[in-house]
């Protein structure tokens, strides 16, 4: 769907991206993340045709994007600012985009755009008295009205109460996995991109420090986490008190029999069951954690920040 070679931007003598390289394919729900400045945005707006790239190409279905209006015509947006009338009612509202995209059947196609979205219901009331989570719904609508093949989301659930970020978040999952749509999504809400996404770009200072899938970068080596669960619950406390005396555990939470704690170089988790087992505090079951996303990308930030 999309490739991303050797994109590189600069403005004057700043560089704001440099050599990128990625890739996003069918039906995939691609995050792309970064601390403010790092070039998330600036990456979008090539893509989209809005800035040329000093190097590099942007190829969407094998086309390259800067020299193929038609191709960039696939390409559904939402950014941060969701482009809808508040003084016309979401039927007017989609009604006139869809007169801008000429698209064919326009009844049909708004009416469901307004079921998938949940509006149906509110079609005839101005968008003006509507909550942020359904103008962002209503947003997303106008943006599959032409039928795109690429969905580009800036920030989809910036701003938007619990309720409705899991609304939004249900509608792109919806779309990947029944429409087969692709979605590049620029967020800084690690948990929606944990929730939602296959695969993660991180950028830093306009580069690429990471591309993985979500599940690898949990799972990655750097991860030292240990779960334990206890055969007897109320040996609890003594286990704590082992565990404390151990040189290569740290971090010992927990409570009711379950304790979680790193473990650093040294004894493997086996080894660490019969510490404890020798103690007589028996070990029912013993898993190394996953990670979060957000423990992720605050060590490869981190990490970069500090070179």
């Amino acid at each position: 769907m999309l490739e991303v070679r050797h994109l590189t931007k600069r403005f004057k003598d700043r560089v704001v991206l440099d050599d990128m390289d990625l890739t996003v394919g069918e039906g995939e729900v691609f995050g792309c993340l970064g601390p403010n400045g790092a070039g998330k945005t600036t990456t979008m707006r090539v893509i989209l045709g809005l800035l040329r790239p000093t190097s590099g190409d942007v190829l969407l279905w094998g086309e390259r994007a800067s020299k193929n209006a038609a191709v960039r015509s696939r390409i559904g947006v939402l950014l941060e600012s969701d482009g809808i009338y508040p003084r016309l009612t979401a039927y007017d509202n989609l009604d006139y985009f869809a007169q801008l995209y000429r698209v064919r059947s326009r009844k049909a196609r708004i009416e469901e755009l307004l079921e998938f979205s949940g509006l149906s219901d509110r079609a005839q009331d101005k968008a003006g008295t509507f909550s942020r989570g359904m103008r962002r719904k209503l947003g997303l609508a106008r943006a599959l009205l032409h039928g795109p093949d690429l969905l580009m989301l800036d920030e989809p659930s910036a701003g938007l109460d619990p309720e409705a970020q899991k609304m939004v978040r249900d509608l792109i999952v919806k779309l990947s996995t029944e429409s087969r749509i692709s979605v590049f999504l620029s967020s800084h809400d690690l948990d929606e991109v944990q929730r939602i996404c296959g695969r993660v770009a991180i950028l830093q200072r306009g580069r690429i420090r990471l591309v993985d899938t979500v599940k690898a970068l949990q799972s990655s080596t750097g991860n030292n986490g240990i779960e334990i669960v206890l055969t007897d619950p109320s040996l609890h406390d003594e286990a704590v008190r082992v565990l404390h005396a151990c040189d290569d555990v740290s971090d010992v939470v927990g409570a009711e029999g379950r304790l979680s704690l790193n473990l650093y170089e040294g004894r493997g988790g086996a080894a660490l069951a019969a510490v404890l087992e020798s103690y007589g505090i028996g070990v029912e079951e013993m898993r190394r954690s996953r990670r979060s996303l957000e423990e992720v990308y605050l060590e490869v930030v981190r990490q970069e920040a500090e070179q």
